[in-house]
């Protein structure tokens, strides 16, 4: 079965709104982040389509696997994108979204490196060359996370580097005017996977708050900055313009308001993070300590499952 890659439009407020009874506690109803004037630009992966409307919003992310998708579709994301004046952020993830078709991460590595698909990469570069948005192709994000998430993250960095660089080397022949960005996670050893200043233009990071692992994993909740900044002081030596590529948050409304607040707030601790993206879905793989799978989504409040 050949997965779309689908945007989905409807309405939303274009801030966060909250419902309050006399007596109880606010429950955060649309957690966006609000959005501040020349500061840290805004984007989002939205399959809801609960950022349509929204003025202010600079770039459009899609996720979508090298296997069984039909890149048809990104012709209809880049005309969603064109009608609202915004870049996509193209995240190409390197297996199918069918876990039954997915090879281990020893088999992926050895197919990648010895050519198999080729043919794969070839195939979305070619169809990124018709789009009229401007792109941003971000290839195997998070390669440095060691908890298994991802079957091409912890490889050796050399094999790694080559096949990004690989897979940079088809978009910039085939579009010279798309920009590739590099995407740790933010982790300890991440500069290990650098492909090299030759190979990237943007670096992404990683960035999620959910409060009930802050407190079983911390003890105390962390704000943006306290996540944010561990990953950017590893990477800001590289200096290049830094973005977080994935930004979620969950919680309840006295967690999540600095959250709102901030994440698009000017920080002089930041001076190089550009833009940053949300993640607006419910997270695809189950966190520690029996959390489940949070849900990132803007309109749905508070809670785990």
């Amino acid at each position: 079965m050949l997965m779309p890659v689908t945007l989905i439009t409807t309405g939303a407020a274009p801030w966060p709104a909250y419902a309050e009874d006399a007596g109880v506690e606010a429950v955060v109803v649309d957690k966006r982040p609000i959005l501040h004037p020349n500061a840290t630009k805004f984007g989002a992966y939205d399959p809801y389509g609960d950022f349509s409307t929204q003025s202010g919003l600079e770039t459009e992310a899609l996720f979508l696997p090298w296997e069984d998708v039909d890149l048809a579709t990104l012709s209809v994301a880049d005309e969603y994108a064109l009608q609202r004046k915004r870049k996509l952020l193209i995240t190409i993830e390197p297996w199918s979204w069918n876990e039954d078709r997915r090879p281990g991460a020893d088999d992926l590595r050895h197919k990648v490196l010895a050519g198999v698909y080729d043919a794969n990469i070839k195939a979305i570069s070619a169809v990124v060359k018709t789009l009229k948005s401007p792109v941003i192709i971000r290839w195997a994000q998070e390669m440095e996370d060691k908890s298994g998430r991802f079957s091409w993250a912890d490889w050796p960095p050399q094999d790694y580097i080559t096949a990004f660089r690989k897979v940079a080397d088809q978009f910039r022949k085939d579009t010279p005017t798309v920009r590739i960005m590099w995407s740790p996670k933010g982790l300890e050893g991440l500069e290990k996977y650098y492909p090299g200043d030759d190979y990237v233009d943007l670096i992404g990071l990683s960035v999620f708050g959910l409060q009930q692992y802050d407190m079983r994993a911390y003890g105390a909740p962390k704000t943006f900055t306290e996540a944010l900044k561990p990953g950017y002081e590893r990477v800001a030596p590289l200096r290049k313009p830094i973005w977080v590529a994935e930004l979620g948050y969950e919680g309840d409304a006295h967690y999540m308001q600095p959250w709102i607040q901030t994440a698009t707030a000017r920080n002089d601790q930041f001076p190089d993070l550009k833009e940053v993206i949300y993640f607006n879905d419910r997270d695809v793989i189950a966190w520690p300590f029996g959390l489940g799978r949070p849900n990132w989504r803007v309109t749905t409040g508070s809670g785990v499952n």
